[in-house]
Order: C-alpha cells, then structure tokens, then sequence
C-alpha cells in the first residue's frame, strides 16, 4: 500500500513552520516505523532540520502539550487533517512530501514472505497472492460500497472514506519499486536498515 501523491494518513502535524522545528521537541506515533522514518528522513534531508525525537502514543492532544509537532498514522492522522484547520494547527502529507522530493511513489506496507517458507509452499503462497490480488480488485471496483460500508464503524462519513481509498495506490509496478528501493537506499544511507537487502519482487 503506497501514494503517488498525497496520502492523506500519514501526516506531520505542527503547531509551527518545518524550518522552525530544528532543536524542537517532535513527537512520533508508535504506530508506523515507515511513517516515522519517512518523517525523519524528510526533516533532515530535505527540510534540514533535527528535532528532539521522543515516542508516544498517537493521541495529537496529548502529544502536543510536549511536543511542537508530531508524527501521526492512520485514523489519527485522517482526523488531525480534518481537525488542524480550527486547531491553527499545519499539516505536512508525506506522502506528498516524498513524492515532490523523490518524484517516486511511497510504499508504506508490503506483503512480504520469507524466500525459505516461498520455496517450501509455493502453492500456499501463489493462492495467497491471487487472493489479495482479488480481494483489491473486488473492492476498487465496488469503492463506494465499501466506502459506505466502512463508514458504520469509523468515525468518518462516507465521502470522506471514499476520498481516502481513491489516495491510496495497492499496485507494485515498476515505479512504485524505484520508489521502494530509493526509499531504502536513503534510509540505509542513514543507517536505519541494511545497505542493499536481498529482497525480489513479484508484482500484480
């Protein structure tokens, strides 16, 4: 799951301007190491900044009685950006912030199987695959539906929902890889993962 563009729940919350953070104390929700990487990744190389880091649950009121901005994931990151507007609060999508840095796509969550367990249950894994493929399928076919549907049990309206799932991109094409990979290569370029994995991609 990934945006090419504006993702719209993954966020960068702040009570100031990113050039007026460097020093401060920020935030990062405990629900995402993508996000939070992402979100450091791109306040120091491209905003040039270094905050304070500290981690916390992901509830904005309560991150922002200590922190000058915070990192929000999900559904708190969908009612931060409807909520900022009222609050005087700014909000920073990464995902569109790393697509106008890169000019890639960002995937924040894969599939992923070990080659190992791949090898030794190949049919396993390939109706896994063909089931999540139709199950994406099934649902952007029928969005509103689903919208629809989902809304009776969050805490946003259809609309808003469906908004949401036509931001977000379920494919694994050739760019959405470049993406992954420069993603990777910057963030082992900061040591927070191994330089080069060993890892194949099967798209669909």
């Amino acid at each position: 799951m990934g945006s090419d563009g504006p993702v719209l729940s993954v966020n960068l919350v702040a009570t100031r301007p990113i050039s007026e953070l460097d020093g401060r104390p920020v935030a990062l929700g405990s629900t995402s190491r993508t996000g939070v990487l992402l979100a450091q990744m791109l306040l120091s190389e491209r905003y040039g900044v270094h905050p304070q880091y500290f981690s916390c649950p992901p509830e904005l009121t309560e991150m922002l009685l200590e922190a000058d901005a915070a990192v929000l994931i999900g559904d708190a990151a969908l009612r931060a950006l409807y909520e900022a507007p009222r609050r005087g609060l700014t909000v920073t999508d990464l995902g569109q912030a790393w697509r106008e840095w890169s000019g890639l796509p960002m995937v924040f969550a894969v599939w992923a199987v070990r080659r190992d367990f791949a090898a030794e249950h190949p049919g396993l894994v390939k109706d896994v695959h063909e089931a999540f493929l139709r199950s994406r399928d099934l649902c952007l076919a029928e969005l509103d539906e689903v919208a629809t549907a989902a809304a009776r049990w969050e805490p946003f309206d259809a609309a808003t929902l469906a908004e949401y799932f036509r931001a977000l991109d379920f494919s694994l094409g050739e760019r959405q890889v470049a993406g992954l990979r420069e993603f990777a290569r910057r963030a082992a370029a900061l040591g927070a993962v191994p330089a080069d994995p060993n890892v194949r991609f099967f798209s669909g």
